[in-house]
């Protein structure tokens, strides 16, 4: 199974720290956020991997290679002319993923997550990590009821950022700019999209505030 780690975003709330590093390059720890993911699914057996970037994106490929110094094996995919969203994305990423299902993850979260727990083939055309409700977006995402995603109901919990994929999720659509959301509610709709609740460490690292509080645990 290959992986996509996203990392074009722009990192806007970020500043003026994105300024002149791009987000996933911002460090905690003594690493940069993108090589946490890239060690732990190195550590899942997960060792052929794509990263998306745009703004800034030459630092990032200056700063991982081709990703042998972590034992695995890294393709980019430029999105210099225009950051694609999620979906949009994804989709120029597919002739590197493969036609196996693939796992994506947001690179601005931390998490101790083990990527060895995702199925290697969903019980349909996703499988979401889904976590507890962080103070700064209490209302939630999706539903989780008996192993199945759905776009309303109850309890509603936040969607990690992690989750896998079938390639076909994205076969019909367009290339240019595509969010990821109305894809997946789309699939819900017609019961393809199941889901786990994870109750280990995850933060959304979208503020300095919160990436000096990361820090700070983490060197206590």
């Amino acid at each position: 199974m290959k992986a996509m780690i996203l990392a074009a975003g722009r990192g806007e709330r970020m500043r003026p720290l994105t300024d002149t590093t791009p987000k996933p390059l911002l460090q905690v720890g003594g690493q940069a956020l993108i090589e946490y993911h890239i060690m732990a699914l190195h550590a899942a057996g997960i060792d052929e991997m794509v990263i998306n970037h745009a703004w800034l994106g030459e630092q990032i490929t200056a700063c991982l290679g081709d990703g042998s110094r972590y034992g695995v094996q890294i393709h980019y995919s430029d999105e210099s002319s225009g950051a694609l969203e999620t979906a949009g994305a994804i989709v120029k990423a597919l002739p590197l993923l493969g036609a196996a299902p693939f796992v994506v993850i947001n690179s601005d979260i931390f998490t101790d997550y083990d990527y060895a727990r995702l199925p290697s083939q969903p019980a349909g055309q996703a499988h979401l990590v889904m976590v507890d409700n962080p103070p700064q977006h209490p209302l939630g995402d999706f539903a989780l009821r008996a192993g199945r995603v759905f776009a309303e109901g109850e309890p509603r919990l936040t969607f990690s950022g992690i989750g896998v994929y079938q390639p076909d999720l994205f076969a019909t659509c367009p290339a240019g700019p595509l969010p990821l959301a109305p894809l997946l509610r789309e699939a819900m709709a017609r019961h393809e999209v199941s889901g786990e609740h994870y109750t280990g460490q995850w933060q959304d690292i979208g503020t300095p505030a919160r990436l000096a509080e990361l820090d700070a645990g983490l060197a206590g």
